[in-house]
């Protein structure tokens, strides 16, 4: 095989030989016996007719308003059962629906809720704080919250629907920032039902899902991975256990609940659970774990295979691509996976591979340093560039180096320091600020900051720096440490040098 890395295959699913229709999917999913159960969510089992009635609860509230079925609509989602039953409803009435993160400040959220065009916003109640209702209020929203299972509407439209119904029906996230800063994505709903309806989530279900253990949820339902891991398991009947985030305990007491043959876990929790010495029997129904989503240290990963003789199987994935590109398959791993250790996998059907000179964009062919660039079949036939430093061996083999744009890959989250040190400036009190990432046992990398005050300035307490990026970012770019310096370090063009400056932190240690 060549430099250009390629898999064989075509990239679609389809079920008896027709596409799946995720409106009608998710219609009958909800049309499911009132008294089988759903979801699990902490130790509470949901069942059919409960997710129904908060599907058929929100749609009733949306029908108050003049704007059309197929109108767009806000969500800001969590992990919960009402969620998900929402997430269904509206797929099932053929609307766009804008994910919108829950993770974030009340003032991170109405940002986002005044860039977007939407007739109605569904989020939890405790999530709706008056920044988020002013916001909604100042679009002319519905605004609607979710209370457990209850629906409950807060606020009626402002004025008439006036905004254009999408002439394509979709998922809108965020993207991961793989190929660059995060922005918005859309997963049509083509696209679902061509490559998500049918995945190798659900491919040996069998005729009775019912009977089989039931999915471990963790992943954000707003994220690529929390759609491609939800819904064809929801849609499918098969039983989830629903986290509202991985917590390592939660996932032990599943894993001996249910012993289930395969699971996953985040590569920072690996570490963890080495961390923990976890009885060996405990773990012993798993013939693999599956990981991805940031990246794994070898040695971790030797450690934890050595420890309890279970294969890990890595994968990488963006929301750019919508969804995984390469894994680690069983067969690979049983043959080479001693000598492969770092690998993230090869091609999966329908992929290509290629590395590139970051400045010629000149294909490097096989075993040299470039950037990643991708042809994922879910998305099309043009390369996608990413900000992924890569290696793809002899024998098509990928392995990620690290971030061509300094990117700090914080447990699967990327901190652009960019964007915090913007943050960081609007801080009356800050001149300048310098974000770079150190390393992490558990994360693989933090972000930390170094602060020059203005003159005549106070020194703000780590506490009010925290709060006012609170305000700005997301929670995963808070660095978790601070130096204060009367300069930067800097290259001889005056950037920073952030290598010095990962060098300071070393020393403040």
């Amino acid at each position: 095989m060549g430099p250009d890395r390629a898999a064989e295959g075509k990239g679609g699913d389809r079920l008896n030989g027709a596409m799946p229709d995720l409106r009608q999917l998710c219609r009958a999913a909800l049309a499911r016996q009132s008294e089988l159960p759903a979801i699990e969510f902490e130790r509470r089992w949901y069942d059919w007719g409960e997710l129904a009635r908060v599907a058929t609860s929100l749609q009733s509230a949306l029908a108050s308003t003049d704007a059309p079925e197929s109108a767009p609509v806000i969500l800001v989602a969590r992990n919960h059962p009402a969620f998900i039953a929402a997430l269904l409803a509206l797929l099932a009435q053929g609307r766009t629906v804008r994910m919108v993160y829950a993770f974030q400040s009340a003032a991170g959220i109405a940002r986002e809720i005044d860039a977007l065009q939407a007739c109605a916003a569904v989020a939890r109640k405790q999530d709706l704080a008056e920044p988020v209702r002013q916001a909604i209020r100042r679009k002319g929203m519905m605004g609607i919250a979710l209370d457990d299972m209850a629906v409950e509407l807060l606020d009626p439209p402002a004025n008439a629907w006036a905004g254009a119904v999408p002439a394509m029906s979709s998922i809108e996230i965020l993207t991961s920032g793989t190929t660059g800063p995060p922005k918005r994505f859309q997963v049509s709903y083509e696209l679902l039902e061509r490559h998500f309806i049918t995945t190798p989530l659900t491919a040996t279900q069998g005729a009775n899902p019912g009977s089989i253990p039931p999915f471990l949820v963790s992943f954000p339902l707003g994220n690529i991975t929390g759609l491609y891991i939800t819904l064809p398991t929801i849609l499918s009947g098969q039983r989830i256990i629903l986290l509202e985030r991985f917590r390592l305990g939660a996932w032990l007491d599943y894993v001996k609940r249910y012993r289930p043959a395969h699971s996953g876990l985040p590569p920072s929790c690996v570490q963890e659970l080495l961390d923990a010495n976890v009885c060996r029997e405990d773990l012993a129904s798993l013939k693999a774990l599956g990981v991805g989503a940031a990246p794994l240290d070898p040695t971790v990963q030797r450690t934890f295979e050595e420890a309890y003789g279970i294969p890990i199987l890595i994968s990488y994935g963006a929301t750019e691509f919508a969804g995984p590109v390469t894994a680690v398959s069983p067969e690979d791993h049983a043959r080479h996976g001693r000598d492969k250790i770092g690998t993230v996998g090869r091609a999966l059907p329908g992929v290509r591979l290629r590395v590139v000179d970051p400045e010629s964009g000149q294909d490097l062919g096989a075993n040299a340093d470039g950037v990643l660039q991708v042809v994922s079949p879910r998305i099309g036939p043009e390369w996608i560039r990413t900000s992924d430093l890569a290696r793809i061996d002899r024998d098509g083999f990928l392995f990620i180096l690290g971030r061509a744009d300094g990117a700090i890959n914080r447990g699967g989250f990327k901190v652009l320091p960019e964007s915090v040190e913007r943050a960081l400036t609007l801080h009356p009190d800050i001149s300048e600020a310098a974000v770079t990432g150190i390393p992490d046992r558990r994360l693989g990398a933090v972000p930390v900051a170094a602060i020059r005050l203005r003159p005549g300035a106070g020194k703000p307490s780590i506490e009010a720096l925290e709060q006012h990026l609170r305000e700005q970012v997301a929670a995963p770019s808070i660095p978790v440490k601070w130096l204060f310096c009367d300069d930067l370090p800097r290259t001889p063009s005056h950037k920073t040098d952030r290598r010095a400056l990962q060098e300071l932190f070393e020393k403040s240690d």
